[in-house]
């Protein structure tokens, strides 16, 4: 790349994810992959801290830690998403609008967080469910990844959406948060389940909870509730094969997994470490070698 705003390709960086049980994470394989096609170094370390060693640790101790040793920035997943913002100085637009942050960059002296995973789930929802119908859709979590995803579901087009979490105020209160930004928007909290499906079925359901991942088995949703004319959304990249998606498949659903989300946060994450554009395609290859 050529000309006077082109971007300076660093030696050397060093990142890493913090979250709780990320050991199976695949994130690091592509970021540092992406630096090597592209002539530079990235250390990419994972900072799980359900690890031993880190038990005495907060996460402020961690940022901490990781800013004084001269990291680019952090990936922030599970359960930190929330958690991190009072401990940052600044956040982009779109973290702002979320209320969430899964990539913090240390620039300045300052922390900066910003939100991903918004156009990460919206590019793998376009792209993986194309000719699918989404007028009416129910997500399950209102957590930190919910929020994200309830917002780029509005943005593809959904008309009604439906929110679920076992916490009813959360629940409420991502209802609250969409109707005060996307005021035309029909959005309802909804508690019962059984009730959801015994009065209408909705087009699809994205599940944008934990449950699934390899430290919290099981499924968000039961089997009865599933036929062959909706589709099923995972957020859950590890394991890639939830025990949703299995059940979803098992019924005829089209499915979408969370493979896609993954890959493109990284790929908009990695663009703010470095400064520097990844290939999607790239990055998704990286990925899918562990399907090997």
């Amino acid at each position: 790349m050529q000309g006077a705003h082109a971007a300076v390709i660093p030696d050397h960086i060093n990142i890493g994810l913090i979250g709780c049980g990320i050991g199976k994470s695949r994130t690091p394989a592509m970021h540092m992959a992406e630096a090597k096609a592209q002539g530079f170094l990235c250390d990419y370390n994972l900072l799980d801290m359900d690890d031993e060693s880190r038990a005495d640790l907060s996460l402020s101790d961690m940022l901490d830690t990781v800013e004084k040793d001269g990291y680019a920035g952090v990936n922030v997943t599970y359960p930190y998403k929330m958690k991190v913002i009072s401990l940052l100085d600044d956040l982009s637009d779109n973290a702002r609008m979320v209320g969430a942050v899964n990539t913090v960059v240390f620039k300045d002296g300052k922390r900066i967080g910003h939100n991903t995973d918004l156009w990460g789930f919206a590019e793998s929802f376009r792209r993986g469910l194309i000719g699918a119908k989404w007028d009416d859709t129910l997500l399950i979590g209102a957590g930190g990844a919910g929020v994200a995803v309830a917002h780029a579901l509005v943005q593809c087009g959904v008309k009604q959406l439906s929110i679920h979490d076992m916490d009813l105020e959360r629940a409420d209160n991502l209802v609250d948060h969409l109707k005060k930004t996307w005021p035309d928007m029909a959005v309802r909290a909804v508690g019962d389940l059984g009730q959801v499906f015994a009065s209408h079925r909705p087009d699809g359901v994205v599940n944008a909870t934990p449950m699934g991942m390899a430290k919290l088995p099981g499924s968000a949703l039961p089997t009865d509730y599933l036929n062959e004319k909706m589709w099923v959304a995972d957020i859950v990249y590890f394991p890639l094969e939830t025990q949703l998606l299995k059940d979803a498949r098992a019924c005829g659903c089209r499915t979408l997994p969370g493979s896609g989300m993954a890959v493109f946060q990284a790929v908009r994450a990695f663009e703010l470490f470095t400064g520097l554009p990844a290939d999607p395609n790239r990055m998704k290859e990286t990925f899918d070698t562990f399907d090997l």
